[in-house]
C-alpha cells in the first residue's frame, strides 16, 4: 500500500479576525507569523484564547490590562479592566514613569504586568495623522518584538494599539480632573497610557495587533496559559 505524502504546513494569513471558528488548536502544525493584526473584516482565524481582553466580557476572562506609553525619555504605565476602570499607576520613578531602556525596561514591564495581575500589555504604536507608520513606529516595533518573546514565556499577551493624539488627550484629561500644572509634565506619560487603554477598550480591541514570537513552543505556551486564565 502506498504511503501518503506528508502535507506541507499552510501559513495563516497576516490579517486575522477576532471571531475564531474554533479550528485552530495549540497543537496545530501551522506556525503563526510574528505579528498578526486582529481584524474583524479580513479572513483567517485567531484562537479565542488569544483575543484581547477588550473583546471578552469581564465575567468571562476579561482580566486586567497594562497600558504602556513608550516615550523618548520616559515610559508611562496605566492599568485597566474595561473602559471605565483605567487609571495611571501611582507615580514612582521606578514604576509608573520608567526611565529604563533596553532589556531592563522590558523585564520591568513584565514584572509590573504580573504585579498588577494583568494578562496582557497594550503598547502604544506611534503613527502619523493619516495612519502611516513613522521611524518611531519601527523603534517601538523593535522593542515590542523582543518583549513578546519574554512575555509569551510568562504567559502574557502583547498587543500594539494606535496611539496617535493620545498625548493631547492626556493633557485634556488631566485638566478636566484638576491635575495641577506643576504635576502635568511628570504625569503626562502615565496619563497617555490611560488614553491608550481607553482607546483600546472603547473600540473593543478592533485594530489592535497581537505580536507573537516565531517559536512554536512559546506560541503553544501562550495559548495554554491564556486558556487557563480564562477558565479561572
Amino acid at each position: 500500500m502506498a504511503t501518503a505524502k506528508p502535507v506541507a504546513p499552510v501559513p495563516l494569513p497576516r490579517i486575522l479576525p477576532l471571531h475564531p471558528t474554533g479550528r485552530w488548536r495549540a497543537d496545530s502544525t501551522r506556525a503563526l507569523p510574528l505579528s498578526i493584526t486582529c481584524s474583524a473584516e479580513a479572513g483567517g482565524e485567531l484562537p479565542a484564547r488569544l483575543q484581547p481582553n477588550a473583546r471578552r466580557p469581564l465575567w468571562h476572562g476579561g482580566g486586567f490590562s497594562l497600558g504602556v506609553d513608550l516615550g523618548a525619555a520616559r515610559t508611562g504605565l496605566a492599568v485597566g479592566r474595561g473602559i471605565t476602570q483605567s487609571r495611571p499607576l501611582p507615580y514612582d520613578p521606578s514604576h509608573s514613569v520608567l526611565k529604563l531602556r533596553g532589556q531592563k525596561l522590558e523585564l520591568m514591564l513584565l514584572d509590573v504586568a504580573q504585579q498588577q495581575e494583568a494578562g496582557e500589555l497594550i503598547i502604544g504604536l506611534p503613527v502619523s495623522a493619516d495612519g502611516r507608520e513613522t521611524p518611531q513606529s519601527n523603534k517601538v516595533r523593535s522593542v515590542v518584538g523582543r518583549l513578546a518573546v519574554q512575555a509569551a514565556d510568562r504567559g502574557l499577551r502583547v498587543y500594539l494599539q494606535d496611539e496617535h493624539g493620545t498625548s493631547i488627550d492626556a493633557l485634556d484629561y488631566m485638566i478636566l480632573r484638576g491635575v495641577k500644572r506643576s504635576a502635568r509634565d511628570i504625569k503626562s506619560d502615565a496619563y497617555a497610557a490611560v488614553m491608550i487603554l481607553e482607546r483600546y477598550f472603547s473600540s473593543s480591541g478592533q485594530g489592535a495587533q497581537i505580536v507573537l514570537p516565531r517559536q512554536r513552543e512559546l506560541q503553544d505556551k501562550l495559548v495554554l496559559k491564556s486558556g487557563k486564565d480564562a477558565e479561572i
